[in-house]
């Protein structure tokens, strides 16, 4: 019913995303525990205050939290003046020490995905993903960083045991056949740069990386359709076309 994943970017900030299926009346509160943890973990005994990291904290939900329509929530942090309802702000040497423009950068960052309240209509990257996450599918239209390694675990899934064995033993002897094939190629350049003769070698090494996608392709088809594989399916996971699987 719940995964948790930690991640860090490469700005040293914190990434809490949590997948929460079923319903938990104090989810807010979990929250809030969750990046308040988070924060504490991360901050070494002794240090100062101004070493807390940054936190996001990204919650995809598939039930009814709370009351409202969106799917895409986001919450922070901001100091309002009670009686001039101006915005606290950090001081100039602030900005300079802990680089930020706004308090609320220093604070935890809720984001809250309605899952079930998506209109399945994609219009950006953000919602080719929550469509996937509602949906299962990916659209050949989609282009969002990741999902692409996203189809291909849809298509393991979709495989039965022994083709799933089938096609991870050959992945595994494709990646050994990569390593030595990587090996010979920074050897190649190595000896290519002492004879002068770099550009020679990135286009052979271009071209050649060219044609191993296309045989990689052609390699999965190949053992898909000896599965049994429908050729949709082919279709979709290699990016040949149904004549050229037909040909295999």
């Amino acid at each position: 019913n719940r995964v948790d994943i930690v991640a860090e970017n490469d700005q040293g900030e914190l990434i809490l995303i949590e997948v929460q299926n079923s319903t938990e009346q104090d989810y807010f509160h979990r929250m809030l525990y969750g990046t308040a943890k988070l924060i504490t973990d991360f901050l070494e005994k002794g240090e100062p205050y101004g070493k807390v990291k940054k936190v996001y904290s990204v919650n995809v939900v598939y039930f009814s939290l709370g009351q409202g329509d969106d799917y895409i929530y986001q919450g922070r942090l901001e100091f309002r003046g009670l009686h001039l309802e101006d915005t606290l702000k950090p001081s100039i040497n602030q900005e300079k020490l802990f680089k930020i423009q706004e308090v609320y950068e220093i604070y935890p960052e809720y984001y809250v995905i309605k899952v079930n309240n998506f209109n399945d209509v994609a219009q950006n990257t953000l919602d080719e993903w929550i469509y996937f996450l509602k949906k299962s599918q990916i659209k050949e239209e989609f282009t969002a960083q990741g999902l692409t390694e996203a189809k291909e675990n849809l298509l393991l899934d979709s495989l039965s045991e022994e083709e799933r064995a089938n096609y991870l033993r050959y992945m595994e002897n494709r990646r050994y056949e990569i390593s030595i094939i990587e090996g010979s190629r920074s050897e190649g350049r190595l000896e290519g740069w002492e004879e002068g003769m770099e550009k020679g070698i990135e286009k052979g090494i271009k071209q050649g990386m060219e044609q191993g996608k296309q045989q990689e392709k052609i390699n999965i088809a190949i053992i898909l359709k000896q599965q049994g594989t429908d050729f949709d399916t082919i279709a979709v996971a290699t990016g040949l076309t149904r004549e050229e699987i037909e040909k295999l």
